[in-house]
């Protein structure tokens, strides 16, 4: 990569004054956590300047005009936020002898009921803030974090015990999917599955949406083929549009998401359990999805496609599961031997 691209991305990342639109959003929030355990701190109105003394992340006044202003336009944005948040955020005057407003937030109108988090509950909290850091997503999950850290319960959403694993958020169809099954309404989209070439239409009664080895998913009732099915987001083809109103279907009570889309349940893609050894399988290595000690994990939909590629690495692979993938390889290898 050279200088001058790196230059480029670098600065597409900055902001004025060469902060990090990344530091820029840590900081605001940080400010409107520290703004608002400040407000619940008093039962007293305070007046904005009271605020800006006593909250860090304002800038202090030196008696200029121009520091003033800007601390006005921010503590206004400041305020029109944990609204819409919905912090009670109350204005009024303390006595008849007050000049101007002040502002204060009561607890009572504020207060969670006691939440402790042990430490594998923090961890689902800040894995859960991170997959919602998408655009379309990321106001919902601020918005509770804000909220968890002002009532004083600590949520680590970058250092979790036993490591955070890496969510990527960016599906367009993701939001739409999360939406449709929280509130049952089917969905229709254009799927291509693999091996072929174009997609096709399909009607879902979405169940959930689940990541496994990190892809997304969505399992449901497939109208058109009267099944369940599960299928890979990253394989739906533009727009993922909703069909009727809420409420259309109910979700199997004790469904297994995950057993779905592992292989438990029919879907358009399947996976195989292949031992490999030594350097004949190399093109079993190359489409493998995963491989541990030996065994490679590889998604199918063909299974005389792979069977013929499990045949051609000879001796140096051999399928463990499933039981038809295992009879095309041995007929394929006993039809090799014949010709021979």
């Amino acid at each position: 990569m050279s200088t001058s691209t790196s230059a480029s991305r670098v600065s597409t990342r900055r902001g004025r004054g060469g902060i990090s639109f990344e530091d820029m959003a840590a900081r605001r929030a940080e400010r409107l956590v520290n703004l608002v355990i400040c407000l619940l701190s008093t039962r007293q109105f305070l007046t904005a300047e009271r605020i800006r003394d006593a909250v860090p992340g304002y800038e202090a006044a030196d008696g200029s005009k121009g520091t003033d202003e800007a601390f006005k336009r921010m503590f206004e944005r400041d305020k029109a936020e944990l609204r819409d948040l919905g912090v009670p955020l109350e204005t009024g005057r303390n006595s008849h002898f007050d000049s101007e407003d002040g502002y204060r937030i009561r607890r009572g109108d504020y207060e969670l009921p006691p939440i402790a988090f042990d430490a594998a509950e923090a961890a689902a909290v800040g894995l859960a803030a991170r997959l919602w850091q998408s655009a379309t997503l990321g106001e919902a999950a601020r918005s509770a974090l804000i909220k968890l850290r002002a009532a004083g319960t600590e949520v680590h959403a970058a250092d979790a015990p036993g490591g955070v694993p890496l969510l990527d958020a960016s599906d367009p169809s993701l939001p739409t999917l999360l939406d449709s099954a929280r509130t049952a309404t089917v969905v229709r989209f254009d799927y291509r599955k693999v091996g072929a070439d174009l997609p096709e239409q399909r009607t879902l009664e979405p169940w959930g949406v689940l990541s496994w080895r990190r892809r997304w998913y969505v399992v449901g009732f497939d109208r058109d083929r009267e099944e369940p099915r599960s299928f890979r987001l990253s394989r739906i083809h533009g727009q993922v549009t909703t069909v009727g109103k809420p409420g259309a279907f109910a979700r199997p009570d004790k469904i297994d998401l995950l057993e779905m889309v592992a292989g438990g349940w029919p879907d358009d893609e399947r996976r195989a359990l292949v031992r490999v050894s030594g350097a004949g399988a190399g093109q079993l290595r190359r489409i493998a999805e995963s491989e541990a000690d030996g065994m490679l994990t590889i998604s199918f939909s063909d299974p005389n496609r792979l069977a013929r590629v499990i045949a051609s690495a000879g001796s140096g692979a051999q399928v463990v599961e499933p039981p038809d993938l295992v009879t095309a390889v041995v007929e394929r290898l006993r039809a090799s031997a014949g010709r021979a």
